[in-house]
């Protein structure tokens, strides 16, 4: 294997166990995504929402952010980050970053809302500021959806990469050691 090639490879186990982290990732992101709800089960926002729960989605979608934080900072740190892949990967995880570090600000946005809700008097105001949440609330939970396909995204790279240092080991298992060159024609004659 020449030596920009295994330049260019990032380490199996690394690779596995960042696969690993970035789908844990994924999956937590999606759970909050779920987890998280405006809407009563009519479809409509409740008279009163919870300010508390609300703020908690917020405090959650901050934790979450501060985590795919420190997997883009943790990878970007790394010396893979340099190779073809690892830039693929690095871009996943920058878009994972900031969209996730969106997210918090559009729940809280939601969680203020909860709190002039109930004291607007007008029936407009009401309805504007409830179709505000929902959509403040809607943002929120689709810049975690996003983040949560930009880290698979980012997983997917890896394991093409690793696809790719299964496919060149065995090409490189068949092709064996080299053959040596036949004599040439000012060679000795018996």
């Amino acid at each position: 294997m020449n030596a920009d090639l295994r330049r260019e490879l990032i380490p199996r186990a690394y690779a596995l166990h960042l696969i690993d982290a970035l789908e844990a990732m994924k999956d937590k992101l999606l759970t909050a995504v779920e987890q998280c709800q405006l809407l009563d089960e009519d479809g409509r926002v409740p008279a009163a929402p919870s300010y508390t729960e609300l703020l908690q989605q917020a405090t959650d979608a901050q934790d979450l952010s501060r985590d795919v934080l420190r997997l883009a900072a943790g990878f970007a740190r790394s010396t893979h980050h340099a190779t073809r892949a690892g830039r693929t990967v690095l871009k996943h995880l920058g878009t994972a970053a900031t969209m996730s570090a969106h997210a918090a600000p559009h729940f809280a946005e939601t969680a203020e809302g909860a709190l002039a809700l109930p004291r607007s008097a007008n029936s407009t105001d009401r309805r504007y500021l409830a179709n505000r949440m929902v959509i403040d609330h809607a943002s929120a939970r689709a810049f975690l959806r996003r983040a949560s396909e930009s880290l698979h995204a980012a997983a997917t790279e890896l394991d093409g990469h690793l696809g790719f240092q299964r496919f060149h080991a065995t090409l490189t298992r068949q092709e064996g050691p080299p053959v040596p060159p036949p004599p040439g024609p000012g060679g000795r004659h018996r």
